[in-house]
């Protein structure tokens, strides 16, 4: 295949890693081709809480300024048990800094921004990745529709599911673990909210997050013992002890169809992101829980980061190695807390209530610290 002909990256999948691999791209200079299953964008996923290695990301893209024009800023975090007594508190402003302290927004928003200034001759929609087939001097893709396209490097950017991992790596990689199965998402008025709150109790987990035009962001999870099925109604009875605040607002949305979005809860662990001339990136690579809301963030330093070496190299054929090698520690720390962050909930409720207040803001600055070097862009 001659590289004339195949000089651009083919990125699989339109979401947050596959967009922010396309505007890195472009701000490099680099030519690319997004091929996205969907005819049309989704809701995506209501809203997001970014931390701030992942405003630190969008900066880097160029998006500080258009970031802080949509959403809300999070200024602070708040721990509860549910009851509603506070256990710790952290001030993510003071710890971040003022220019990149966490933001939650819309996932719609955030895929906009994304797309800012960007020609939308570069990005096919309705076409979903079915196979790879790979040369020695670049990569076809093959979609379902029977069409084909060619590139130098195919990015898979596909999510939990990727239909590109299957692809290149068989059996050789897993396919998502589920976590959880019962996981709701969801948006609602705001009760007054001015922080990133979480109700933890020994059947469930409330999290409230304000966004803008009055509304939060809601996310629901509840444990083995209070059910496992698609339908939250079924497990109310997890919450009777949560504050009116908490109970009310979970009858209100009960109480509209189509409110609530089911999400189970899955991760993607797999020893190797890349074979040849195919790489990895986002959810793909290495979706996680989202307990430290790393997911956007690590797909968005995922695209500075091997975007940074596509650019800076006329060879890509061990790009996909030295992308692995610089993006797995980072990758590897968030696993690492998320497990142990992961251990600490399934601890007794009385346990997990007396050792929070220590260990809790400890966690915090174990993970994210680390996180606040920005990657190399």
């Amino acid at each position: 295949m001659d590289d004339r002909m195949t000089g651009r990256v083919l990125i699989a999948g339109g979401g947050i890693a596959g967009l922010a691999m396309r505007r890195a791209l472009r701000r490099r200079g680099l030519p690319s081709l997004t091929l996205e299953r969907r005819g049309e964008p989704a809701d995506a996923g209501l809203a997001i809480n970014l931390p701030g290695n992942a405003v630190q990301a969008l900066g880097q893209l160029g998006l500080g300024d258009a970031l802080r024009r949509v959403g809300s800023p999070v200024h602070r975090r708040e721990y509860r048990t549910e009851s509603g007594r506070l256990l710790f508190a952290v001030d993510e402003t003071a710890f971040w800094g003022e220019e990149v302290r966490p933001h939650c927004l819309r996932r719609a928003d955030l895929l906009r921004l994304l797309t800012l200034d960007l020609e939308p001759g570069d990005i096919r929609q309705g076409c979903e990745v079915a196979a790879v087939r790979q040369g020695p001097h670049g990569v076809t893709a093959e979609c379902l529709d029977g069409s084909a396209e060619a590139g130098r490097l195919l990015v898979g950017a596909d999510g939990v599911h990727s239909r590109v991992r299957r692809s290149v790596f068989g059996d050789r990689a897993p396919d998502a673990a589920m976590l959880a199965p019962a996981s709701w998402r969801f948006m609602a008025p705001n009760p007054g909210l001015d922080a990133w709150t979480l109700w933890a109790g020994s059947d469930g987990l409330f999290l409230l997050i304000p966004v803008d035009r009055g509304e939060v962001y809601g996310w629901v999870s509840v444990g083995k013992a209070a059910g496992q099925g698609r339908d939250l109604a079924a497990s109310r009875a997890a919450f009777a002890s949560f504050p009116r605040l908490v109970r009310d607002i979970l009858d209100s949305v009960l109480a509209q169809p189509g409110a609530l979005h089911h999400s189970p809860l899955e991760e993607v662990r797999i020893p190797s992101w890349t074979r040849d001339r195919v790489v990895l990136v986002g959810d793909a690579a290495h979706a996680t829980a989202p307990v430290w809301a790393q997911g956007a963030a690590l797909a968005l330093e995922d695209a500075l980061v091997l975007s940074a070496l596509l650019a800076e190299r006329t060879d890509w054929g061990t790009v996909g190695t030295d992308y692995d090698a610089l993006r797995r520690p980072r990758v590897t720390h968030v696993q690492a807390m998320t497990d142990r962050l992961s251990r600490t909930a399934g601890m007794p409720g009385w346990a997990r209530n007396l050792l929070l207040p220590v260990i809790g803001p400890r966690s915090y600055r174990a993970t994210y610290s680390p996180l606040r070097k920005p990657v190399s862009a």
